[in-house]
């Protein structure tokens, strides 16, 4: 598996990982077996990057990870910024979560409150060292007018117990994990950041990024993970985008999508896979399958042929921004 630098650090990562959320029962019934499986299959097949958070089942997917990559090698992100405290949540259904864990979320991304999520996060993994903290889902798509207050937290005493970690070297590096361009523009003026999880706003259907958030991070030296490739399962035939039903207009560009790369003979999952690595700032890809077989698709179409008029008749069709880096 090729592997590329995070941000200015020594890490290197899989330039495609293993994301975590469904082994948490996030969206799927995905039970232990199940999803002890699916991350054996992983690492069999080369993978050695993992991402998982507290959110994922309150606590499911951090322990079955931790369970399979325990006495291993690895490189492991976790995610802090939620609290799981005692106490089940009468509807599951409305996290898009089946059968979590009895916890609930309380929000904190102070001093205190990243310390305590770092250390509950290794004692739920069982692991000795997290290589990478990401604070999770900071800015405004998850806390509306919450989130200036939660961002004041983070300014003012979490990125403090973020960066200490990162240089008492319990840490190899730091970020945010979230789902908007804004709120790590606004990180990048409150602290040295190594990388970006960011999901959705880099993918084949829409590259907001490039605008304004990739620019900054390449001045900063902050690398990009890109999560969320199929932009929720748009991208892999179906209904659902940014974890919602998707509106009339990004179904129909779905399938103009959809239209070019049957002309082309590619699956349009496989260009959205490879898509976000043609440009250098992407670290790595981080889809989320929910078993075993669907990672062995995911693996076939990561190593699927392009041809590059594929990208350029994209570009010409106004399909794809044409400042966008594509693969090749």
């Amino acid at each position: 598996m090729e592997k590329r630098q995070v941000g200015r650090t020594q890490l290197e990562i899989d330039v495609l990982g293993l994301g975590g959320a469904p082994l948490g029962g996030n969206f799927v019934d995905l039970g232990y077996a199940q999803a002890e499986e699916l991350i054996r299959a992983a690492q069999a097949a080369g993978i050695g990057y993992f991402d998982t958070a507290p959110w994922y089942g309150f606590g499911r997917s951090e322990r079955v990870m931790g369970d399979v990559l325990r006495g291993g090698d690895y490189v492991l992100s976790d995610k802090v910024g939620r609290l799981l405290r005692p106490g089940a949540v009468d509807n599951p259904g409305d996290f898009g979560m089946v059968d979590p864990l009895p916890f609930h979320v309380v929000y904190d991304y102070g001093y205190d409150g990243i310390m305590r999520a770092y250390e509950d996060n290794l004692q739920r993994l069982g692991l000795e060292r997290i290589d990478i903290l990401l604070a999770h889902d900071i800015g405004a798509f998850q806390h509306g007018d919450e989130n200036e207050r939660h961002f004041r937290d983070l300014a003012e005493g979490g990125y403090r117990a973020m960066d200490e970690l990162r240089a008492a070297g319990l840490i190899k590096a730091i970020g945010l994990g979230v789902n908007e361009n804004q709120v790590c523009l606004d990180a990048l003026g409150i602290g040295d950041w190594d990388v970006f999880l960011l999901a959705g706003r880099y993918t084949l259907l829409e590259q907001t990024a490039l605008q304004a958030l990739f620019p900054a991070c390449r001045e900063a030296g902050t690398s990009i993970i890109c999560g969320g490739p199929f932009n929720s399962g748009i991208l892999v035939g179906r209904e659902m985008w940014n974890y919602a039903k998707a509106p009339a207009e990004v179904v129909e560009k779905a399938r103009t999508l959809g239209d070019v790369a049957d002309a082309f003979g590619v699956p349009l999952a496989a260009a959205a896979l490879q898509f976000p690595l043609g440009d250098d700032i992407v670290t790595s890809v981080i889809p989320g399958p929910r078993d075993a077989g669907e990672l062995a698709q995911i693996l076939d179409w990561f190593e699927t042929p392009i041809p590059a008029e594929f990208w350029t008749t994209l570009k010409t069709k106004g399909l794809v921004d044409e400042s966008a880096s594509v693969p090749g």
